[in-house]
């Protein structure tokens, strides 16, 4: 059994795959899928919201995404490549498996106008705020 160095540097989001290399010295399979949660970004501004997801190595058609009762959920499946039985893996960090994000947002979003790109890796969803959402000057008389 190999020992593993820990840092206090250590970025945390690589504790459940490190968990599972451990345990797949025990018995438990690793290489099968997981879940896995890809990096997603929200910024904000007055026209709207824009929602950028990680997703590197999957095909347009294995991400779904779907806005119900204010709840932004981004999911899909990124599939484990079956490798060849006549290598010996000394190491693996790419992710596969289900994953599913689920983000609330703010009534003021018009539903019907949501649009999404997928390119070079990178899901973008934009979300336009409703007209009485944005912000305006008043001015005093």
């Amino acid at each position: 059994m190999s020992m593993i160095r820990w840092t206090p540097r250590r970025n945390l989001m690589t504790l459940p795959r490190d968990l599972d290399q451990f345990f797949g010295n025990f018995g438990i399979d690793y290489n099968t899928d997981t879940v896995w949660n890809p990096a997603v970004d929200i910024a904000e501004n007055d026209k709207g919201y824009e929602v950028t997801a990680e997703l590197p190595g999957m095909k347009k058609d294995e991400i779904k995404i779907s806005f119900e009762n204010d709840m932004l959920t981004l999911s899909g499946e990124r599939k484990n490549e079956k490798e060849e039985n006549d290598k010996n893996f000394h190491r693996i960090e790419r992710s596969y498996g289900k994953f599913e994000r689920c983000f609330h947002l703010p009534k003021n979003v018009k539903a019907g106008d949501i649009k999404a790109d997928y390119k070079d890796g990178i899901l973008t969803v934009n979300v336009p705020k409703s007209e009485e959402a944005k912000a305006r000057e008043i001015a005093v008389s």
